[in-house]
């Protein structure tokens, strides 16, 4: 996958022998990974982040002008400080402690060690006018907390900001339908080892699982690739309506 190595936050503990599709083997496979993704990132070794996807997450923070960002699955925490540099108060959360210690050694940010269960259950002291997921949403059960937490993170008339693999692109020729598959490390170096696997959700199940959860989608964007003219990506920008000082309607 191009993007593809989505970044997750899940489960704090995966057990030895864990079920090779689910969210402990997602973890499991990331702690492997997170010298190997630091340098792919760093060095600029992915063209689709290059190109498209990276600009294309900022475009869409600073379109909301937050003021504080909750940068969650952070990895080792670009965009984190790509937003500090433009003044930006950050903080960048993230399940692996050797991406946080990654994202911790080169600054421009706060940066904390937490899953996304351990985010549902308030273990954050901090709320933000924008909290943001960039290529971490790649679990099942994981996300489903994260977004019944959701209200919770946000400030009054604050933004859930997705970017994700585009369902109609990642899809591929497999039946367009929910369900696990197996990762891939195609078109990154020998570095990475063990892919992670990930949860395929379609357009429709995207939008459902906004609703379900009390969010309401605002804005979607398709940035596409110039190299294929196809979508790299999908942003969804979501608000809380419940929340105190929320707009009734868009």
């Amino acid at each position: 996958m191009n993007d593809g190595a989505m970044r997750v936050g899940a489960p704090g503990v995966s057990a030895p022998g864990a079920n090779p599709l689910s969210d402990a083997k997602i973890v499991d496979s990331w702690r492997h990974n997170a010298l190997a993704w630091t340098s792919a990132v760093r060095e600029r070794r992915i063209d689709s982040r290059v190109l498209v996807t990276d600009r294309a997450i900022i475009d869409a923070v600073l379109a909301r002008a937050p003021r504080a960002v909750l940068d969650i699955g952070c990895g080792e925490g670009w965009l984190a400080r790509a937003l500090a540099a433009r003044g930006i108060q950050v903080l960048g959360v993230d399940v692996v402690a050797d991406l946080i210690a990654h994202a911790n050694g080169a600054g421009g940010g706060e940066f904390r060690v937490a899953s996304y269960e351990e985010l549902a259950a308030g273990a954050l002291d901090f709320t933000a006018d924008a909290a943001v997921c960039n290529f971490s949403l790649l679990g099942h059960e994981s996300v489903e907390a994260l977004f019944a937490a959701m209200h919770a993170l946000l400030r009054p008339r604050g933004v859930f900001i997705i970017q994700t693999l585009h369902p109609v692109v990642a899809c591929g020729a497999r039946p367009y339908l929910d369900g696990w598959r197996e990762g891939s490390w195609t078109g990154f170096s020998a570095d990475f080892t063990d892919p992670a696997p990930w949860y395929f959700r379609t357009l429709e199940s995207w939008l459902a699982l906004l609703l379900r959860h009390g969010l309401r989608l605002l804005e979607l964007r398709e940035p596409i690739d110039p190299r294929t003219q196809q979508p790299a990506s999908v942003i969804f920008i979501a608000d809380a309506p419940g929340q105190p000082g929320a707009p009734d309607s868009p």
